[in-house]
């Protein structure tokens, strides 16, 4: 990759700038270049697309995805030291990297990106999840983004692609298989990072569904999926019991057993509960 780009090293680049990760950042780097470039590619083609990418750091994956030829990249960096080591980048891919120093909650792609937009990252621990659920809660469907293309904590990746019945399974699980195929395409030691996190990472692929997989009112099945979970370790009938009057009536109407748990009811059944409630 150097080669490719004339840029150095990514430990050169750090030693240079003196760019060390910082813990209270969520900071953890991926300085082999060709990982970085195995992940822009598994984001698919990025001929016809703009990238938005956060947390980049020293750059590794904003590299990765230029030489696999994004359209564009909007790379959105908090962390102000890492602001001129991206600036070279830019020099090396003239008019084809925009670099913002803010905070990626506050960022809306739409005003710097052309559709399609992918969004490609390797998220800050810190804020991964909360990112995610922004990523696939915004005020109308399908998303200004085509597909989002993810790195976690391990666990935090099983939990998105987890099915009924295990332990991970969740309402991140629902909220993205209701919405994406999610599939887990990549994971990392940790001796793969600058400094080695505890945990293993995993890189997570989602495509955005032209609709949601089942009918449903998010806010009605969101209100399930809550009361659901968070009362896990109860039956449906108990657990759900503030959410709609005569719930055991229902869930059995639906053949859903009211004696069931949270992680035992499949997506599907979320979204035929949450229909039914809706019309009652």
């Amino acid at each position: 990759m150097a080669a490719i780009d004339g840029l150095p090293p990514l430990r050169d680049v750090i030693a240079t700038h003196g760019i060390a990760a910082r813990k209270a950042l969520g900071q953890n780097f991926l300085l082999d270049l060709n990982l970085t470039a195995k992940i822009a590619r598994a984001a698919g083609d990025l001929s016809g697309s703009d990238v938005f990418e956060v947390g980049p750091g020293p750059g590794g994956l904003t590299r990765g995805l230029l030489a696999e030829g994004a359209r564009r990249v909007l790379a959105v960096e908090k962390d102000p030291r890492c602001l001129p080591a991206l600036a070279e980048i830019a020099v090396a891919y003239p008019g084809r990297l925009e670099v913002l120093n803010a905070d990626a909650l506050e960022v809306d792609p739409r005003d710097h990106l052309t559709t399609p937009i992918r969004i490609v990252a390797n998220l800050p621990y810190n804020v991964g999840t909360e990112l995610l659920t922004r990523w696939l809660t915004p005020p109308t469907w399908p998303p200004v983004w085509d597909s989002l293309t993810l790195m976690f904590q391990k666990e935090v990746a099983e939990r998105i692609v987890a099915k009924p019945g295990s332990k991970a399974y969740g309402r991140l699980a629902i909220l993205a298989q209701w919405l994406t195929d999610a599939r887990i395409v990549m994971t990392l030691p940790p001796e793969a990072f600058t400094p080695a996190p505890k945990v293993h990472s995993a890189v997570v692929h989602l495509t955005a569904l032209p609709q949601p997989r089942y009918p449903a009112d998010a806010k009605v099945l969101n209100r399930i999926v809550a009361a659901g979970f968070n009362q896990r370790r109860k039956m449906l009938r108990a657990s759900l019991k503030g959410v709609a009057l005569e719930i055991e009536a229902k869930l059995l109407s639906l053949g859903i057993a009211p004696t069931a748990r949270a992680e035992e009811i499949s997506l599907e059944d979320y979204c035929r509960l949450a229909r039914l409630i809706a019309a009652t």
